[in-house]
């Protein structure tokens, strides 16, 4: 018989909901568990922190998507991101400010969200820092709009 290493210790969507609101108290505003899913809001200023919990703590190993929302008076950054593990998704909403979109990027952890992050910011505007190429990856580099703010006039000339 094996023994399992502390690595291979599976968890269920309710103690990591319970590590993270334990760590990050009040960072993390609303979380509800659905079938083999987390969906949870936190304060984006946690986001790279939690990232890292999940990835050490909790073999959180893929992130597979990285989506930008405009809100109107606010952005949101919404992430997916996969543990093969312990079967379950979790999915971390952070509210960014019109005025400051920027947030950490988790890039640096996960390679997987490189050019999701990217096209965020080619199609929003939402600055993620600390990423290690943040430019346009699907418009020309000198485009001066960001085409799916709700601001953005259809058919706006440069």
């Amino acid at each position: 018989m094996t023994e399992m290493s502390p690595k291979a210790k599976s968890f269920t969507e309710e103690q990591v909901v319970k590590a993270l609101t334990d760590k990050f108290q009040d960072k993390v505003k609303d979380a509800k568990i659905k079938p083999r899913r987390i969906v949870l809001d936190a304060d984006r200023s946690v986001l790279l922190e939690m990232c890292k919990t999940l990835k050490e703590s909790y073999e959180f190993e893929q992130c597979s998507c990285v989506s930008g929302v405009d809100m109107k008076t606010f952005f949101q950054v919404v992430y997916h991101i996969s543990s093969y593990a312990n079967k379950m998704v979790i999915q971390i909403t952070v509210d960014i400010p019109r005025d400051t979109p920027e947030v950490d990027s988790i890039t640096p952890l996960y390679g997987g969200a490189n050019w999701h992050e990217r096209e965020a910011y080619d199609m929003f505007g939402i600055i993620f820092k600390g990423h290690p190429r943040m430019e346009r990856i699907l418009l020309p580099q000198d485009y001066q709009f960001f085409p799916l703010r709700k601001d953005y006039e259809v058919g706006r000339r440069i």
